[in-house]
């Protein structure tokens, strides 16, 4: 759909890395801190690990399994997660900056205070997505589900959600700006309270009048 003047559409610059070196990593190769660079991964299973501050650059991951590791402080940067596989995701005060992750399922993610620059999230099933406190500059959502989203004291900036069913997104004090409802699908939300400020369509004004006014208070007989 075609964006208005008055909405920026995210800013997405991604290269797909090349000339990589395979690399096949197998149990206690990743340590705390260490920066991964320059590989092809067919699967790199960090599942249960305590691996903070842990780097990967420049890289393309064909599955990234790392449900109940610690990841704070995950720094990830021109890179591509084919498959990212995770029921709980602990990245905390996390940094991701030109990302495409093009697949998989998220239960629960612990995002909260983490930096999301450049990053597009394709075809993915995400439950419970914690997002406070972070900040997300051009961010794409694109063909996924997304259960909950909390973005209490988050910054979004030039964020869309194409082709993306949002079920319910709350929090206080979020700032928002260019961030572009009017290609996700809307029909089923509870809760909307977290994006004021944010484009929606039309038609969607309609689907949504009467969720808008129960959350200002109105009464609709």
């Amino acid at each position: 759909m075609p964006r208005s003047s008055g909405t920026d559409a995210p800013r997405i610059t991604l290269t797909e890395p090349a000339d990589l070196d395979d690399w096949t990593p197998g149990p206690g190769d990743v340590l705390t801190g260490d920066r991964i660079e320059g590989k092809r991964i067919e699967t790199l299973d960090l599942a249960g690990e305590r691996l903070p501050d842990v780097e990967i650059e420049e890289s393309v991951i064909g599955t990234l399994r790392v449900d109940g590791a610690d990841l704070r402080g995950l720094r990830v940067r021109d890179s591509v997660v084919e498959v990212l596989d995770a029921p709980v995701l602990r990245a905390s005060s996390s940094a991701w900056r030109e990302v495409r992750i093009a697949g998989g399922r998220v239960g629960s993610a612990e995002l909260y205070d983490a930096g999301l620059n450049g990053v597009e999230f394709v075809g993915m099933k995400l439950g419970f997505v914690n997002l406070r406190g972070s900040t997300l500059t051009d961010v794409v959502f694109r063909d996924c589900v997304i259960d909950e989203l909390d973005i209490a004291d988050a910054r979004l900036l030039r964020v869309s959600f194409d082709g993306t069913r949002i079920r319910a997104a709350e929090g206080s004090n979020t700032r928002i700006d260019h961030v572009d409802l009017r290609s996700a699908e809307l029909d089923r939300v509870e809760r909307l309270e977290g994006f004021r400020g944010a484009t929606i369509a039309a038609d969607q004004l309609y689907t949504l009048a009467p969720l808008l006014a129960a959350q200002a208070g109105y009464r609709v007989d």
